[in-house]
């Protein structure tokens, strides 16, 4: 798996983390110890998610900058204490896939300049891995133009 080779460059943001690959956006949100699944609302909905807890204690709610497939996105919840979500990017074109954010118009969702240009390597990496099965890219550096997927490579 390209991530446990290369590692994750996460988003530090108050009360968890998030981070991207090419196919998925995953986030971990603490809650409170010995929350329970039954009281977790999660609404993941194609362009927006909605986090809260029984009670009405919001922990995430926005717009997504991409849009998502719901049905193939999911949560879990870990120790009772670790609220973990997938979210499955609906276009995976690596182009198009790396996010500029979690949330929409909510800065502390934001990568820093440093984190949004090791991001973008990284899938660039990641969709080189995709293309070149055989090859292992997971410990690769690139320079040069990445941003935006890469170089796309003609046929001609």
């Amino acid at each position: 798996h390209f991530d446990e080779r290369s590692g994750e460059v996460c988003v530090n943001f108050p009360g968890g983390r998030w981070w991207q690959t090419l196919d998925e956006v995953y986030i971990e949100l603490q809650v409170p110890e010995g929350t329970r699944g039954t009281q977790v609302v999660c609404k993941i909905g194609v362009n927006n998610l909605r986090v809260s807890l029984a009670g009405g204690q919001s922990l995430l709610s926005g717009d997504l900058p991409k849009s998502v497939r719901p049905d193939e996105s999911s949560w879990t919840l870990a120790d009772r204490r670790l609220l973990q979500i997938v979210l499955a990017k609906a276009s995976p074109d690596p182009v198009q896939s790396c996010w500029p954010c979690l949330l929409v118009g909510q800065p502390e969702f934001e990568p820093d300049p440093l984190q949004r240009d090791q991001m973008e390597k990284k899938l660039t990496l990641q969709r080189f891995q995709y293309e070149n099965p055989g090859m292992d890219f997971s410990g690769a550096e690139i320079t040069g133009n990445y941003a935006g997927g890469g170089p796309q490579w003609s046929s001609s």
